[in-house]
C-alpha cells in the first residue's frame, strides 16, 4: 500500500462508490492477482523514475514515454540492479537474433514489485517483475518469460491488445454515462471486461509456441516454460489458499501473470509438447539452463513487500513512511497490495480491508460513515471514539450475505477507513474487530528505522541438509515448506544434492 496509491476509488464523475465497494471489502481478496506491495524499495536497489538510458528514452515517442513512465510508477517503480541487469541484457540479445524479427529492439524495464507479472507494449518495451524473476530458478526460464513476450510483439499481439484495450474502455464510459440501471451497467461492462480477456488469453497458446521456439534457437532448454507455467500455478494456488480461497471468485486491482497468462495444466502440457519438438534436435545436448548464473544475479534481490512502503509479517502491517501500524485479529492472513491491505481468515468468512480516503475538515467522520458511500449502515450505529489518540468514528452496515463494522480514523491529513466484514457480525466477532481496530496507532522515526526488507539468499546446500531443514531458515510469514519448495522448483519428496544452491528467504 504505497504512498502515492492509497486512496480509494470512486464511480463516474466523482460519485462514491456504494454497493460495489461493499461488495470488495468482502470478496477483493482475491490471490490471484497481485497482492503484493507496489511500491518497493531497498537500499541496494532504489526505484528509479524511469529504467530506460537517456538515449533510450529520447527514441520514445512522447506518447510511448508517457505510457512508459505510467506503467513503471503504476508497479512501483523500477528496480535497477546491474548484475541482474546485464544478465537480463545478455539473455535479450541472444534471443533477438534466434527469432523470427532480428531487426527489431527491445527494451526491458524490471518492475520494482512483488507482483509476479510480465508484459509487453507494441514498441518493444517489455516489463518484467522483481516477483517473477524470484520465482524464476535458471536462465532457461527466464528466457521463456521473454521470449513469450517477444512473440507478442511480433505477432502483433500486442498492438491488437492495445486497440482492445481502448475499445474497452470507451465502452466502460459511455455505459457509465448512460446505462442508469447498475445492475444492468454493471453486467455490460463485465461482458466488455471478459471479452478483452478472453481474446488476449486465446493469443497465449500461440505465444508459446513461439516463445519456445525463439528461446530453443538461441540455445536455451525449452523446457524452461513449462517449468516456469508449473511453479506459477503452484504459487498461485498457494496465494488462494493463504486468504481462504476466495481468490477463485474476485479481482483485485494489483493483476499478475497469471490474469492473462493462465498455468492450466492443459497450457502446461502444450508447452511439454512445443518443447519436444526441439528437444530431439542435436543441438538440445547442450541446452543451456544454467541455474548458478541466474541464482548468482538474484542473490539478494527483494523479496516480497519492502518496509518503505509498508510490509506485512504476519498478522502486523507495518508503514514507516506513513507512520503508522495496525494488528489484524487471530486467523486473518494478511496483503499489501498498491490500493489497500486486504486480509481474511482461512475459512473465508471474515475479511478486512485498510485502505486511506480525504475527508473534508468540515464533515465529521461519523456523518462520514453515514453519508452513503457504502450501502445498508445503520445511521444508529454511529458512533465517535477516539483511537490511540486520533479522532474516529466507527458504525456497522448490513448487507444480505455480509455485514460490516467500519472505522474511519483521522491521521494526519488522511482518513484512514479499516473495514471488517462478515458472514454473521457476532456480539464475540464484533469485539474482536474493535479490538484490531484499536491497535491502529502512530510508529516512532526509531521503531521505523530498525526494520529490514527480506531478501532473497543463495545458498548451497550441506550435508545433511534436507528440504525441511533448508525451509525452517525461511523467514516468511506463513507455509515455509511450502514456499521453499515452489520457490525452488522442488516437490516434497526432492532430494537436495550437496553442495547446489538453492533459494531461501532472510533479512
Amino acid at each position: 500500500m504505497g504512498a502515492m496509491g492509497m486512496r480509494a476509488a470512486r464511480g463516474p464523475a466523482g460519485r462514491p462508490v456504494r454497493a460495489a465497494l461493499a461488495l470488495a471489502c468482502a470478496l477483493a481478496l482475491a490471490a490471484c492477482a497481485g497482492l503484493d506491495a507496489e511500491s518497493l524499495s531497498s537500499p541496494g536497489a532504489q526505484p528509479q523514475p524511469a529504467v530506460l538510458r537517456s538515449s533510450e528514452m529520447d527514441m520514445m515517442s512522447p506518447a510511448q514515454r508517457r505510457e512508459h513512465e505510467r506503467l513503471v510508477a503504476s508497479y512501483g517503480g523500477a528496480y535497477d540492479d546491474p548484475e541482474l541487469k546485464a544478465l537480463i541484457q545478455q539473455v535479450v540479445e541472444r534471443l533477438v537474433a534466434a527469432s523470427e524479427r532480428p531487426d527489431l529492439k527491445y527494451r526491458v524495464t524490471v518492475l520494482n514489485s512483488a507482483a509476479i507479472n510480465a508484459f509487453a507494449l507494441p514498441d518493444g518495451s517489455l516489463y518484467v517483475t522483481r516477483g517473477l524473476l524470484a520465482l524464476a530458478n535458471d536462465t532457461s526460464e527466464l528466457s521463456s518469460v521473454l521470449s513469450h513476450e517477444m512473440a507478442h510483439v511480433i505477432a502483433r499481439h500486442a498492438s491488437i491488445r492495445e486497440d482492445q484495450v481502448k475499445q474497452a474502455v470507451l465502452v466502460s464510459r459511455v455505459i457509465s454515462d448512460v446505462v442508469n440501471d447498475p445492475d444492468l451497467g454493471a453486467l455490460a461492462m463485465q461482458k466488455s471486461r471478459m471479452s478483452l480477456a478472453s481474446f488476449s488469453r486465446g493469443q497465449e497458446l500461440e505465444a508459446d509456441a513461439i516463445g519456445v521456439g525463439i528461446a530453443a534457437r538461441a540455445g536455451f532448454d525449452p523446457y524452461g516454460a513449462s517449468r516456469f507455467l508449473t511453479d506459477m500455478g503452484r504459487q498461485s494456488a498457494l496465494k488462494t489458499a493463504s486468504v481462504g480461497g476466495l481468490g477463485s471468485t474476485t479481482t483485485t486491482p494489483d493483476m499478475d501473470f497469471l490474469s492473462s497468462h493462465p498455468a492450466t495444466p492443459e497450457r502446461v502440457s502444450i508447452a511439454i509438447a512445443n518443447a519436444r519438438q526441439y528437444a530431439a534436435s542435436p543441438a538440445a545436448a547442450n541446452a543451456e539452463k544454467d541455474r548458478n548464473a541466474y541464482l548468482g544475479a538474484i542473490d539478494g534481490m527483494v523479496y516480497g513487500d519492502d518496509p518503505k512502503e509498508g510490509f506485512v509479517r504476519g498478522r502486523k502491517f507495518f508503514h514507516p513512511k506513513l507512520g503508522f501500524t495496525f494488528l489484524a485479529p487471530e486467523g486473518f492472513t494478511l496483503e499489501n497490495t498498491s490500493q489497500a491491505v486486504l486480509g481474511a481468515n482461512g475459512t473465508g468468512t471474515e475479511a478486512l480491508r485498510l485502505d486511506a480516503v480525504r475527508v473534508s475538515g468540515d464533515q465529521s467522520l461519523g456523518q462520514y460513515l453515514a453519508s452513503g458511500w457504502i450501502d445498508g449502515v445503520e445511521v444508529n450505529s454511529v458512533e465517535s471514539l477516539s483511537v490511540n489518540g486520533f479522532s474516529a468514528a466507527t458504525a456497522v452496515a448490513r448487507g444480505e450475505q455480509w455485514s460490516f463494522r467500519m472505522f474511519a480514523i483521522r491521521f494526519g491529513s488522511d482518513v484512514y477507513r479499516l473495514i471488517f466484514a462478515a458472514r454473521s457480525l457476532t456480539p464475540e466477532l464484533d469485539k474482536q474487530f474493535r479490538a484490531a481496530a484499536e491497535t491502529f496507532r502512530r510508529v516512532s522515526t526509531d521503531e521505523a528505522e530498525t526494520v529490514k526488507p527480506l531478501r532473497l539468499r543463495t545458498v548451497s546446500v550441506g550435508i545433511g541438509d534436507t528440504v525441511e531443514k533448508m525451509a525452517a531458515r525461511m523467514q516468511v510469514p506463513d507455509r515455509p515448506l511450502e514456499r521453499f519448495l515452489i520457490l525452488n522448483g522442488l516437490d516434497r519428496d526432492s532430494k537436495l544434492k550437496y553442495g547446489e544452491k538453492v533459494k531461501i528467504v532472510l533479512e
